[in-house]
């Protein structure tokens, strides 16, 4: 089952994410093709427009013009002459045709006579407009119709008799003839005129800002044209500008060039969706082999490695996956039954055997405190005796005074020793003054007869244990303390015990070289580390958990905890 996740894992699921990742790449780089494409063409269609419209306002300045002339051609009739001759310009100037004297009278009109006379006689518009009208002829000019009217396109000349002739048009019509011959027919094509006064004369379609502040705008009233791209409402559309120089405008369109892809790009666009499925089934795959194979499994690596520590209590709780793995934990957790069976007598058998030697270095300390302690402290009283008498007025005699002194501090030294020992084989303090004096003396004596400053530390309420329990407890500092100065090559040591309402904690730390801590306790004695499995040993006979951590380097932290549950 694992080759297979791995197979999924490492080779058909990257294998399938780099396809999908080669499809969509490849769509979006066709996106981004088509979208500058769109961009292209509505840039080209707007300059083709924008030079239409202007072509157009030329026309209608030139056709005036030609009106003119063919006024001034007869020269016998009336300057006043009614326009009828016009006609055929008519549907450039579809708002009229109107010659005016000039004081601004009416003095003939074609068209829409009415029109004409409206606003002349508004003679707060018109005061305005007329000067213009005399002051630049033919010239383009904009204005709106009185009563906030439809925006109007003038064009103005002056006859040869001074009277003025000014022709009108809609702009918003000739915007739309015009530009509905050239623009792309799309339903999604926005527009937009803007004058030089950046008042906007023609819009149409569906444009979220009308404003003057429309991206392109300032750029085509400052004679350029281009495109640019712009965000609304979670779509990008192609805004495409271009100057009309006659009038000084500024053409705007806008369009989502998403909606410009045909139908066949919008379904090979969503073809590669059928790869989701394939993934979406390898991913649950996955999921499948992961929560129900894999996970189970470290789950139960994990309890199986706190078994190997003597923790026989969590590899009982179901761990779930598939039957296998189930079965597989029902194995282990008979297996554990077994060995916690064994290891109980294992216990009885390593009890006796730890009783049996605190018995035995019980009697050997008390051996040596009576038998051999006493004879040494006789033979260095019978070396001072001897001092005296080849000395009795205190002036040493030369080579046997020599000879009796080192033989005297010679005594005295094996006196300390043995002491020494005796202490450590029965620790009389531990029995006489409880656990934190003899710990105390054990920190005393490493760092005075060892070398290696240790500091001691208390903390709670001391309180008595069980006699057993407070032995075992300082046999394992006490072997802490050994390993540290046999193996650790260490210049400072703490030796600290806590007691609180829940449990008694002892610690033994170190700064020396360090090692690697075996990953279970059955690793121990391979590993040559008898010490460690003794205090091991001596902490399950209690009940008490012991905690190593070390590595090359950084030193040693030896942790005993015991819960006032097993006191």
């Amino acid at each position: 089952m694992g080759l297979v996740l791995q197979l999924f894992a490492f080779v058909l699921l990257p294998l399938t994410i780099l396809l999908v990742a080669i499809t969509f790449g490849s769509i979006s780089i066709h996106q981004r093709a088509m979208r500058t494409l769109v961009g292209e063409r509505d840039e080209r269609a707007v300059s083709a427009a924008a030079v239409a419209l202007n072509s157009q306002i030329d026309n209608r300045v030139n056709e005036l013009i030609d009106i003119k002339l063919l006024k001034g051609a007869y020269s016998p009739e009336p300057k006043t002459i009614s326009l009828v001759n016009a006609g055929n310009i008519m549907p450039d100037f579809d708002a009229g045709l109107a010659l005016f004297s000039q004081q601004g009278k009416i003095l003939s009109t074609r068209g829409d006579e009415q029109f004409w006379i409206t606003w002349a006689t508004d003679s707060a518009s018109w005061q305005i407009v007329f000067p213009e009208l005399i002051s630049q002829t033919n010239k383009f000019l904009v204005y709106r119709y009185p009563g906030n009217g439809p925006m109007l396109g003038l064009v103005s000349t002056k006859m040869e008799d001074n009277n003025l002739l000014v022709g009108a048009f809609f702009i918003s019509k000739m915007v739309e003839k015009t530009l509905t011959e050239i623009l792309p027919p799309s339903g999604q094509l926005s527009i937009m005129l803007v004058g030089s006064d950046r008042q906007v004369l023609y819009r149409a379609g569906d444009l979220t800002d009308t404003s003057a502040g429309h991206p392109g705008v300032t750029e085509a009233l400052n004679g350029q044209s281009g495109t640019v791209y712009v965000n609304v409402s979670k779509d990008e559309h192609v805004t495409a500008y271009s100057p009309i120089p006659t009038a000084g405008w500024a053409l705007i369109t806008e369009e989502s060039w998403e909606s410009v892809s045909t139908p066949t790009l919008r379904v090979s666009q969503t073809a590669p969706l059928v790869l989701i499925p394939a993934v979406f089934i390898m991913l649950l795959a996955l999921y499948f082999g992961a929560k129900q194979v894999v996970q189970p499994l470290r789950i139960l690596e994990s309890k199986a490695a706190s078994l190997a520590w003597g923790d026989f209590t969590n590899i009982q709780e179901p761990v779930g996956g598939i039957a296998e793995i189930q079965h597989l934990q029902k194995e282990l957790i008979q297996m554990a039954n077994k060995v916690k069976d064994a290891q109980r007598s294992l216990h009885k058998y390593i009890g006796a055997i730890t009783d049996a030697q605190e018995d035995e270095r019980k009697r050997l300390a008390r051996e040596l405190h009576d038998d051999t302690l006493q004879a040494l402290i006789a033979l260095k009283q019978r070396v001072q005796l001897t001092q005296l008498e080849l000395s009795p007025n205190g002036k040493a005699n030369t080579a046997e005074s020599v000879k009796l002194n080192e033989i005297a501090s010679l005594t005295e030294q094996t006196i300390e020793n043995l002491r020494r020992v005796t202490r450590a084989l029965r620790p009389i303090y531990l029995e006489d003054l409880g656990l934190v004096t003899a710990l105390e003396m054990l920190a005393q004596e490493t760092g005075q007869l060892r070398g290696i400053p240790t500091e001691f530390y208390r903390h709670g309420t001391e309180r008595r244990l069980d006699p057993a329990t407070e032995l075992a407890l300082y046999r394992m500092a006490q072997e802490a303390v050994s390993n540290i100065i046999r193996h650790a090559k260490a210049s400072h040591a703490v030796l600290s015990i806590n007691f609180t309402s829940e449990s008694v904690d002892i610690q033994v730390t170190d700064n020396g070289i360090g090692f690697e801590v075996p990953k279970s306790s059955a690793d121990f004695a391979p590993g040559g580390h008898y010490g460690l499995l003794g205090m091991h040993e001596r902490a399950e006979l209690i009940g008490a958990t012991l905690e190593i951590h070390s590595s090359p380097g950084q030193g040693t932290s030896l942790n005993i905890h015991l819960n006032s549950a097993v006191i």
